[in-house]
């Protein structure tokens, strides 16, 4: 059984670099560690998984050197089998695949356990959160899409609230203390209640990479988390 990092299921905030100035990612990523990060979350898009490219292993092997944050790599590829170590080696401390194209998560975790990182599974807002749930107990991490992936600064799907809420009603009565990550259209007006229906990691791209002030603005989302209880 694997149990997460954080057994208290520790609320923390990752921005998405899929959200930050391309031109000059090495300045945003340092300015969202010294506002207090808690993680970098990574989109990597295939243009078949998700109807989109973006960035992968050269990139994320740039971000590892200049900084100490641990790497959420979000895999949103067909064929997650044939880079996860690639992924891991160039320093991804967490490793997210879709349970759409895992046909077999407890040797995709395992797989990922032996090279070293944590083993997350995500989840589409059209798939059913038993399609993960079974296999929990190899899991770190359990991710829910709350947008369709492929695509940064879309709209927050709201159905995602209940799905949250019944991975983690699922999760305490099994007793398992894993993460349960929120990615999707995260903002200020909305992170309130992805913690009250049981999220803990947070993912926000555009609600932290839009605003003049990335200091100020995680302050108060993790203001708003620290104060809000779960209601599941």
């Amino acid at each position: 059984m694997s149990k997460s990092s954080h057994p208290d299921a520790a609320d923390q905030i990752a921005p998405s670099i899929l959200s930050a100035d391309f031109s000059r990612l090495g300045d945003e990523i340092r300015a969202v560690e010294k506002a207090g990060a808690d993680m970098i979350h990574f989109d990597v898009m295939d243009g078949h998984f998700v109807p989109n490219l973006s960035i992968g292993i050269p990139v994320l092997e740039s971000v590892r050197k200049i900084t100490r944050l641990p790497l959420d790599a979000h895999l949103m590829i067909s064929e997650p089998a044939r880079y996860v170590e690639a992924f891991v080696k160039a320093g991804a401390n967490s490793i997210s695949v879709h349970c759409e194209v895992c046909p077999d998560i407890p040797a995709m975790a395992k797989r990922i356990h032996d090279l070293g990182a944590r083993a997350s599974i995500g989840i589409n807002p059209e798939t059913d959160a038993d399609r993960v749930l079974p296999f929990a107990e190899h899991l770190d991490m359990i991710l829910v899409m709350s947008v369709h992936p492929g695509f940064g600064g879309q709209e927050f799907i709201p159905a995602a609230l209940d799905k949250l809420r019944y991975i983690r009603r699922e999760l305490k009565r099994r007793e398992l203390s894993i993460d349960v990550e929120i990615d999707g259209g995260v903002k200020l007006d909305n992170i309130a209640d992805v913690k009250a229906a049981g999220a803990n990691i947070f993912v926000s791209g555009s609600g932290i990479f839009s605003k003049p002030d990335y200091t100020k603005i995680m302050a108060e989302m993790r203001e708003l988390v620290a104060h809000t209880p779960v209601k599941i």
